[in-house]
């Protein structure tokens, strides 16, 4: 990640922040703040109290996520399914030699994101496991609540790969080995975001995106090999049969989730490079929204293009619980098949789809909404599917239900609605006519 930053910071979008923040509080309100008007980076070079700099919004830019795996017009999802596609069964790896410090989760920055979190929270972090029946290695973000040296408390979600992980291994009455990875290569972290099958391994697509085998270095209490370039690892257990409270902790959809009982990490180590750099995320930001988007959409990309034909692109914004799906019409009711296709492609989210032409920009809802109001009536293309269950955590069924909109052009009157352009005004520099 320290290179990233690097080649961030030549290219003007990394922003330093060099005078004393707070980690409670202050230093989320700051990058809150940013990230309403910049896309670039940040590094805090002097977290009181900390020993080591924070690095946040990385990730947070559509535009840098596109960049890092060469996807043209912003179109991630068909340049990542060409990615997912030719990555290897099992992950290449070459061995590096060691260069990682023993530190302490006391000598972590101690960062406090909302109003009413519990505590300090680990944002950024993520959980390498094995399953340990198939051996395959999974990598998924799970917040951390800090409770001392020696013990996290993380959630794993009932349909997360995570939770199969655990469940196998707590069968046994196992506790399940696991490392949490702060401050990763790109690789690394598109990688976590992915969505791909239980039984695949999620470090092989990481070689997918550097086009090469994966430096790894053995880990110093635990049966498992970390990406070598990790800035800070934190080893462990999960244990079996053990919850303890956790939270409340500001979660992505903007609210807070109340204290529950949730999983214990039981830390066994620490490592950290030389002049370590954390990572801190503010979550249901940009940073993390827009990763989220991406692997979700990719998820439905793939699932829509293995069923229907003519499909284009995919985005879930403005949250994720939104699908937008952008097709070249193939035939009469198209849009509907596409609707009722997306609506099984993933049963946590795509409460509401929203399917659009090639014209339309599904990375902007404002665009999205005009297309369908002004392009058909608004009774036949909107579909209700109810009672159908929703996001996994929902104990009050607030997210059942689906709403479908199909926002493409009628059949057979498609002339009808091209859209209006002014000749030139995309070549137009406005510093040739304003001073």
């Amino acid at each position: 990640m320290r290179d990233y930053l690097e080649q961030l910071r030549q290219s003007g979008d990394l922003h330093v922040v060099a005078r004393e923040v707070e980690p409670d509080h202050e230093l989320a309100a700051v990058t809150a703040a940013f990230q309403k008007q910049h896309d670039g980076a940040i590094l805090f070079e002097n977290v009181k109290g900390a020993t080591m700099p924070v690095a946040s919004n990385v990730f947070g830019s559509r535009r840098r996520l596109c960049a890092m795996i060469g996807a043209p017009d912003l179109a991630f999802c068909p340049t990542w399914d060409q990615l997912v596609n030719k990555a290897p069964k099992r992950a290449e790896t070459k061995l590096a030699k060691s260069r990682r410090q023993t530190s302490s989760i006391r000598a972590l920055p101690h960062l406090t994101y909302f109003e009413k979190d519990a505590g300090p929270y680990i944002t950024a972090g993520i959980v390498l496991a094995k399953h340990p029946d198939a051996g395959v290695p999974n990598l998924s973000f799970h917040r951390g609540m800090h409770v001392s040296d020696t013990e996290l408390r993380v959630r794993l979600g009932s349909s997360h790969d995570l939770t199969r992980c655990y469940n196998a291994a707590e069968a046994k009455g196992e506790a399940l080995e696991a490392a949490i990875l702060i401050g990763v290569p790109n690789s690394i972290f598109l990688s976590a975001c992915a969505s791909i099958p239980p039984d695949a391994d999620e470090l092989a697509v990481a070689n997918a995106v550097d086009n090469g085998p994966l430096s790894v270095a053995a880990c110093e209490t635990i049966d498992l090999e970390i990406p070598a370039e990790t800035e800070i690892v934190i080893e462990g257990r999960i244990l079996p049969y053990e919850r303890r409270p956790e939270g409340p902790f500001g979660e992505f959809m903007g609210y807070y989730v109340p204290e529950e009982p949730n999983h214990v990490f039981e830390v066994s180590a620490v490592t950290v490079r030389n002049d370590p750099v954390y990572h801190g995320l503010v979550c249901g930001s940009s940073e993390d929204l827009i990763p989220l988007e991406t692997a979700i959409a990719s998820k439905l990309y793939r699932h829509l293009t293995s069923v229907l034909p003519g499909i284009v692109d995919v985005s879930c914004n403005p949250q994720l619980l939104n699908t937008v799906v952008k097709i070249r019409p193939q035939y009469e009711g198209h849009g509907k098949h596409v609707l009722l296709a997306a609506f099984g492609a993933h049963m946590d989210y795509s409460k509401t789809c929203m399917v659009t032409d090639e014209d339309v920009d599904i990375h902007d809802l404002n665009d999205v909404w005009w297309a369908f109001v002004t392009r058909g009536r608004a009774d036949t293309r909107s579909l209700v599917v109810p009672d159908v269950p929703g996001f996994y955590r929902d104990t009050h069924k607030d997210h059942w239900g689906r709403l479908g909109i199909d926002a493409t052009k009628p059949w057979g009157r498609e002339a009808e609605f091209e859209r209006k352009t002014i000749k030139g005004d995309d070549a137009v520099d406005l510093a040739d006519w304003f001073s």
